[in-house]
């Protein structure tokens, strides 16, 4: 017999999974019971959460809450390394995305073939807000990245990593998967220096197969001090440097992908 959760998820699949068996067999011989319809219809409508790299040997240097003053000095070092790292940036946290400066960095960053994500608009805890609220800290990110570089990401973090069902449906209607991190330099968190090398030199001593890594662009230690002793402290473990979208195995980084606007009145906070 026939439930409504038991109709709706095979719906869903039916548009998700072109190859679902239903020449072999009719919905009301379909064994499912109601619990796991119910689930089939949530992994369908939740965006993916990604805390883990996929690709063996290799380390995802993230950045949170720039675009900041220390971006271009990051890049520079990647670049000593030959590595390419994914900045998870705000529209209006620490400073503007639209001032002239975070245009430019965002531009540099991004030229030098890094990858850019969003961390949505202000810094907001996603669980306080309604869906509305959140749809317009996704979207206004969105749209400021189309506008300084020309695509709009595909990937999305939320401030303090905090996130539940709701929120994963509103990040799936804006068709972006989650990503969030196995590993904290601790710098957000009041961390010196010696503790946020301490803290590389022990994920790099146990040697997982891959890292997913979270720092933050604002703090000048990270940028100058922490993030070359940790290039270097994973170079000599052997690892690969890669962005998100490569360590979970080469997806697409951008939803979308054209040509990059012209400032006007509406590249403001």
């Amino acid at each position: 017999m026939f439930t409504t959760s038991r109709i709706l998820a095979f719906s869903l699949l039916a548009t998700l999974v072109s190859a679902l068996p239903y020449s072999e067999r009719s919905l009301e011989d379909a064994n499912i019971s109601d619990k796991d319809a119910i689930s089939l219809v949530e992994r369908a409508t939740l965006a993916p959460v990604y805390n883990s790299c996929t690709k063996p040997n290799t380390v995802a240097i993230t950045f949170d809450d720039g675009p900041y003053t220390w971006n271009t000095n990051i890049v520079n070092t990647l670049k000593k390394y030959n590595a390419k790292a994914t900045f998870f940036v705000n529209g209006n946290n620490w400073q503007c995305i639209y001032t002239n400066d975070n245009v430019n960095r965002l531009k540099y960053l991004y030229n030098a073939g890094h990858q850019v994500a969003s961390h949505t608009w202000h810094h907001y805890d996603w669980t306080t807000l309604t869906n509305d609220q959140l749809l317009s800290e996704m979207t206004q990110t969105d749209a400021a990245l189309v506008k300084i570089l020309g695509v709009k990401p595909a990937f999305v973090r939320p401030p303090y990593g905090s996130y539940n069902d709701e929120s994963r449906k509103v990040a799936a209607a804006n068709k972006q998967s989650i990503v969030v991190w196995d590993f904290d330099s601790g710098d957000a968190d009041g961390y010196t220096v010696k503790q946020s090398e301490a803290a590389y030199a022990a994920i790099a001593k146990a040697h997982p197969s891959n890292i997913l890594t979270l720092n933050h662009e604002t703090h000048n230690t990270t940028a100058l001090t922490v993030l070359p002793y940790a290039m270097k402290t994973l170079k000599a473990k052997g690892y690969e440097f890669v962005t998100v979208a490569e360590c979970l195995g080469g997806k697409n980084p951008y939803l979308s992908k054209t040509k990059a606007g012209t400032r006007d009145a509406t590249w403001t906070c």
